[in-house]
């Protein structure tokens, strides 16, 4: 059932009267509001937790777009100012995505920050914090500077990818927590090794783009998964791809150091994975395979933010993946924005553990 109240408007006729008109009041509806604080209520818990258009509500609801955020925006602003919404942040997760993809290249990139804080189960939370224009360490550092004293004290982790520009900000506004570079993009930088190596090889021994029949095209998926994974037939097509010429054991050997990198992050023992991770450093560097000696200088250059995975109990931004995959969901359904300030409420509202709101 659906109960539609005509609210009366009185027009004063003392000419001293500084309201002139005014509306009918009831705790049902704020003054001069268009919606009830039931349907209000409604409409933020509908646009948190499921998946809805601004639009779709504006529809159920019989009125227009404008009518419904005008309501509803007022009301996460009011969440996101609570003085204790940041309070217990204790590490840090950031990356960077494209908000909106029109205007010149990097115009629509922004940052995520997200509190990889764990809770009373051990388990990190991903609690999206905030949403700043650009992809820079000036935007990243800008927002930590606007942070109390408080907040930056209580920062002891802060996870990232391999961006140099996040972490200088790290380095300048929080130098006192532990920067740890993210498992996934670590591992994605040795598959990407083996990548470049097996295109390297395919065109010095045949002299062109791997195609159907090629040894090394037809093994290029199995080389990205891990070795623990494969089966039976996939090692032996694997095997017969690396002994058919002389020259493809560079890619072995490129695949055998990627899962060697892989390893250290899987052993269950984090004493372990350390140790071969230390291995990692003291051999890739040196490795007579330029992609493989190349990777090998990328993380001696990160060398104490890969070494501290295994040193804050396997701390990753694996937290601020997820919160980036909410987000795209949402773009999705909206078909796009178009205003910076309605998407970050929007994605704020989804993703920054807002506290559900309880029709009245």
């Amino acid at each position: 059932m659906r109960v539609v109240w005509r609210k009366r408007i009185f027009r004063c006729r003392e000419d001293a009267c500084e309201v002139v008109t005014f509306s009918e009041v009831h705790e049902l509806a704020a003054p001069r509001a268009k919606l009830t604080t039931r349907a209000i209520a409604w409409a933020v818990t509908q646009l948190r937790s499921h998946d809805i258009a601004v639009s779709a509500l504006a529809d159920m609801l019989g009125v227009a777009w404008n009518t419904v955020w005008h309501a509803v925006a007022p009301v996460i602003e009011g969440q996101l100012a609570a003085e204790d919404r940041l309070a217990g942040v204790d590490a840090l997760g950031v990356d960077e995505h494209v908000w909106r993809h029109v205007g010149p290249p990097g115009t629509g990139l922004v940052t995520g920050i997200v509190d990889h804080s764990r809770g009373e189960d051990g388990r990190p939370r991903a609690r999206l914090l905030d949403l700043v224009p650009g992809r820079s360490s000036k935007a990243y550092a800008d927002w930590i500077k606007e942070r109390d004293e408080q907040f930056r004290a209580g920062v002891k982790i802060a996870a990232l990818d391999p961006f140099a520009g996040y972490k200088k900000a790290l380095d300048d506004e929080l130098d006192d927590a532990t920067a740890v570079l993210d498992a996934f993009h670590v591992v994605k930088l040795g598959t990407a090794a083996v990548d470049d190596v097996r295109r390297r090889v395919q065109q010095d021994t045949l002299g062109h783009r791997g195609c159907k029949g090629d040894p090394l095209y037809g093994i290029r998926n199995i080389l990205r998964a891990g070795r623990e994974r494969l089966t039976d037939r996939q090692r032996s097509r694997l095997d017969a791809a690396f002994a058919t010429r002389e020259e493809h054991v560079e890619v072995e050997v490129a695949w055998h150091a990627a899962q060697q990198l892989r390893d250290a992050y899987r052993h269950p023992n984090l004493v372990e994975g350390h140790k071969i991770a230390e291995k990692v450093l003291e051999s890739f560097p040196s490795c007579p395979i330029p992609e493989i000696a190349r990777l090998g200088r990328t993380l001696t250059q990160w060398r104490a933010a890969f070494l501290a995975y295994w040193a804050t109990g396997r701390s990753s931004n694996g937290g601020t993946e997820a919160v980036n995959g909410l987000i795209e969901l949402a773009r999705r359904i909206a078909r796009g924005f178009t205003n910076y300030d309605n998407y970050r409420l929007r994605m704020l509202l989804i993703a920054g553990g807002l506290d559900p709101l309880t029709p009245t």
